[in-house]
C-alpha cells in the first residue's frame, strides 16, 4: 500500500483551493489570501508550499489537467473500436461535471497567461499533444494519416473554441450542443473520406 505524505495531501488541497478561487475570481482577482481562506489555511502555509502566486496557479492548472486526463483515460479504457476511441476523447473533454461555466472561466484565466508564462505554455502544449495523440489513436485506423492529422486538428480547435464560448457566455452553452457540434464535424469529415 502506497503511503501518502501529509505534505502531498496539503499541496493537493491548496491546488484545488486555487482552482476554486480561479473559477470565482479569474486570474486577476485571485490572490494568495483568497486561496488561503478557501483552503482554511494561512497565507504563510500557502507560501510554505508554493513560492508565488504564479507557481500556485501553475499547479492549479496541472491539477485541472490531471482531472481531465483521468476522465478521458477512463473512457478510452472502455473503448473497443476506433470510433469509440474518438468519441471517448470528445465526450471526455465535455464531461458533465467539468463542462460548466465556472470551470470555463478558470480555464480562460489560465490560458490568458500562456503567452507570458513558459511553464503554463508547456502544460498547454502537453494537453494539446495528448488530445491529438488520443484522437489519432482512433482516426489512423479509419482514414489516411494526413487526413487523420487534419481532422484531429479540427477537433482540438473546436473543443478549445467551445470551452472559450463556455467561459465567455454568462450562461455557458449546453454540453449536448457542444458534443453535437464536434461529432457532426467528425461525421462530415469522415463521410467525405470514407
Amino acid at each position: 500500500m502506497k503511503l501518502t505524505r501529509l505534505s502531498d495531501i496539503r499541496r493537493k488541497e491548496l491546488r484545488q483551493a486555487a482552482f476554486e478561487v480561479l473559477q470565482r475570481e479569474g486570474i486577476a482577482g485571485a490572490t494568495i489570501e483568497k486561496v488561503a481562506a478557501q483552503a482554511g489555511a494561512s497565507k504563510g502555509i500557502v507560501l510554505h508550499y508554493f513560492k508565488s502566486k504564479r507557481e500556485l496557479f501553475e499547479h492549479a492548472m496541472r491539477e485541472s489537467n490531471a482531472v481531465l486526463r483521468d476522465v478521458v483515460v477512463a473512457r478510452l479504457n472502455r473503448a473497443r473500436t476506433p470510433m469509440e476511441r474518438i468519441d471517448a476523447v470528445i465526450e471526455g473533454n465535455f464531461e458533465p461535471h467539468l463542462f460548466r461555466p465556472p470551470l470555463g472561466h478558470a480555464w480562460l484565466s489560465l490560458c490568458a497567461e500562456v503567452p507570458r508564462d513558459d511553464k503554463l505554455r508547456r502544460i498547454q502544449t502537453v494537453i494539446h499533444a495528448r488530445m491529438r495523440s488520443n484522437l489519432l489513436s482512433g482516426l489512423r485506423h479509419i482514414v489516411p494519416a494526413a487526413d487523420a492529422q487534419d481532422i484531429a486538428f479540427g477537433v482540438t480547435a473546436m473543443i478549445d473554441g467551445l470551452w472559450l464560448r463556455l467561459g465567455l457566455q454568462p450562461d455557458g452553452i449546453p454540453r449536448d450542443y457542444a458534443l453535437k457540434q464536434v461529432k457532426d464535424y467528425v461525421s462530415a469529415r469522415l463521410a467525405q473520406l470514407v
